[in-house]
């Protein structure tokens, strides 16, 4: 088993290491600088890089020339080029998910992305996945935004993930994810990942965060027979808070409402309504330490037909250590997840411990130690993640 798991290691390593890139990727190449001055290791958002995204992907203090073609035309905004970028990420595991086997999961994803300004105050951004774990998983991220339509005042239109306004899962450096964003109960179509809506956020004077989202309520599925994304007449809503106390704290609350008309596998109509809350937060230490605490309450009313009242709780607790901070080449990084819940299949109990390498600022290897306390089994992962 040892000889597996080194063979691995070593395989996916050296497979890393012959990857030569010298692009950036598409808002770097745009403003002619160094994926550092946002990420830190990329994907992770720096305070700039969160500035720079709230921004609709502009940087005021930098003007990009010759972004725009010039048609004569004042009422005509286009891009001269459009900004493209790719993300790579291929990993060798052994033991995932219990199986007792090593495999090479690469490429693991390779995703499109796109983003950027088409016009002052407006942007997009989406990405597109040519394989998700062998499937092409089609478009996740995908939105319009209009940046300062009052002041501090922005609204996104598209899809985009309900739990973004707490911790960004795709900014995550743990091959082991936030799992109580993911749990979906019974027939129920509501959890805190992919959904369809309009997201506003609000900066008071005094530094309050204020996001509030209005939701489907019904995941990114294909529209159905009558071209509707939704399932239903019921519209989800979702509201976060967070305040800055100082540099190094952050608080925020999270609530969730919402009801969805459901039918079980023999026709059965019934209605759920579902409802979340939890605080968050983030404490860090000069650029070098965070860290992130999040924990949830959800209450199902009825997401299997005469089960009421169906309850999960859980959250994370999530350590990254930059030790140099932003000119760090390593890091490591470490995640304790737990879920409970009525419906004991979705108990989930579990650490992990990772650390990474940077070849490039846009080249990050990694290794992890994942142990399921729940299940009682350990698992491998060593990857490279590359985006240009």
């Amino acid at each position: 088993m040892k000889t597996k798991i080194f063979f691995l290691l070593i395989t996916v390593t050296l497979l890393a290491t012959t990857i030569s890139i010298d692009a950036i990727p598409a808002f770097a190449r745009k403003y002619n600088m160094s994926c550092q001055t946002c990420h830190n290791p990329f994907p992770k958002l720096k305070a700039y890089g969160d500035t720079f995204a709230g921004d609709g992907f502009v940087l005021a203090d930098k003007d990009a020339p010759r972004y725009f073609v010039e048609t004569g035309d004042p009422e005509l905004s286009l891009i001269r080029d459009l900004p493209l970028a790719i993300k790579l990420e291929g990993y060798a595991t052994y033991n995932n998910k219990n199986s007792d086997q090593g495999d090479f999961t690469a490429p693991y994803n390779l995703k499109l992305m796109s983003g950027g300004s088409i016009a002052k105050d407006v942007s997009y951004y989406f990405y597109f996945f040519f394989s998700e774990r062998g499937e092409v998983a089609g478009i996740e991220d995908a939105f319009i935004m209009f940046n300062d339509v009052l002041p501090e005042f922005d609204i996104y239109i598209g899809q985009f993930q309900v739990s973004d306004p707490l911790f960004k899962r795709e900014l995550r450096l743990t091959f082991e994810d936030y799992q109580i964003y993911k749990p979906r109960l019974g027939y129920s179509n509501v959890d805190l990942t992919y959904d369809r809506g309009v997201m506003l956020t609000y900066t008071f004077p005094f530094g309050t965060d204020l996001i509030f989202e209005v939701l489907n309520g019904s995941g990114i599925g294909a529209a159905n027979n009558f071209k509707n994304f939704d399932n239903d007449n019921y519209k989800n809503f979702a509201l976060r808070a967070s305040h800055d106390f100082t540099d190094n704290i952050r608080l925020g609350v999270f609530g969730y409402y919402g009801k969805e008309k459901l039918e079980d596998d023999i026709a059965r109509n019934f209605t759920n309504e579902v409802t979340y809350f939890g605080p968050d937060l983030t404490l860090s230490y000069d650029n070098k330490i965070e860290l992130n605490f999040q924990y949830l309450m959800r209450n199902d009313k009825q997401s299997f037909y005469k089960v009421n009242d169906i309850k999960t709780k859980g959250g994370f607790a999530e350590l990254i250590i930059t030790p140099d901070g932003d000119e760090s080449k390593y890091y490591f990084a470490g995640i304790y997840n737990f879920v409970q819940s009525d419906i004991k299949a979705l108990d989930y109990n579990s650490i992990a411990i990772s650390g990474g390498y940077l070849l490039r600022r846009n080249i990050r290897l990694m290794g992890e130690f994942g142990y399921d306390i729940e299940k009682k089994f350990s698992q491998l992962t060593a990857g490279v993640i590359t985006a240009f």
